[in-house]
């Protein structure tokens, strides 16, 4: 029990971001382009877990010369620096918020990824799935308005799909689209059919946001930070 106890603590502690910062490149890294020795050396000092006698001999000892210049090697991978701080940065947003992030509109293959992201995402939640057919009034407009959105509310996932992958063309007539629905833990908490009625002729992302602040279907946007700001523009 305790093994399995320890295997599953976050190493917050210098050394523990130290080794979480190495198995996250040796992650990203293409493992076939490294020499076998750089490889092995890499995967040793990214493992917390040692045999404890051999864990505190470890820390009596000297960090040997290959060590060292592959922890040099490591900091003046500055790309790869700033990938790890973003990805601290998400991991620490959903330990926070109890959700996950996401990035851009989902575009769902079939039925069966449609019930899928309704029935399996994060209880927290809230998905919004556009109906859409091509050539029917409105659809690449909501398209468009969603994908504004998105960038919005990353802690909302934004899903479309076209009627005929749906296959629930029956329930969706061209009459209802475009349709918007809103899941949060599989419960339907928004079924808004032939939405564009709601909007004008011409209509943007902010008269979508203000339609679904109205029933109270949207988190309250992010406020980014000095710091989420210079990360963001870092990895980009």
């Amino acid at each position: 029990m305790s093994d399995e106890i320890e295997e599953t603590v976050v190493h917050t502690g210098p050394k523990g971001v130290i080794n979480d910062w190495r198995r996250f490149k040796l992650e990203s890294m293409d493992q076939e382009s490294l020499p076998p020795q750089k490889r092995e050396l890499l995967r040793q000092m990214s493992s917390p877990h040692k045999p404890k006698e051999e864990a505190r001999g470890s820390l009596n000892r000297k960090m040997s010369v290959q060590e060292y210049e592959l922890i040099k090697e490591d900091m003046a991978d500055d790309q790869c620096l700033k990938r790890y701080r973003k990805h601290c940065m998400q991991d620490m947003h959903e330990r926070l918020s109890f959700g996950p992030r996401f990035e851009g509109v989902h575009d769902l293959a079939d039925g069966e990824a449609f019930l899928e992201v309704i029935e399996k995402e994060h209880r927290n939640t809230v998905v919004v799935v556009h109906i859409h057919k091509e050539g029917i009034k409105g659809c690449d407009a909501l398209n468009s308005c969603l994908d504004c959105l998105a960038g919005e509310y990353p802690t909302v996932k934004f899903c479309r799909i076209s009627v005929e992958a749906s296959g629930a063309g029956e329930r969706f007539s061209d009459e209802v689209l475009p349709a918007l629905l809103v899941y949060k833990a599989g419960e339907l908490l928004g079924n808004f059919l032939a939405i564009t009625q709601n909007f004008n002729e011409e209509f943007f992302a902010t008269d979508v946001e203000a339609f679904l602040n109205e029933y109270g279907l949207l988190p309250e946007k992010e406020v980014p930070t000095a710091d989420t700001e210079e990360a963001e523009a870092d990895v980009e």
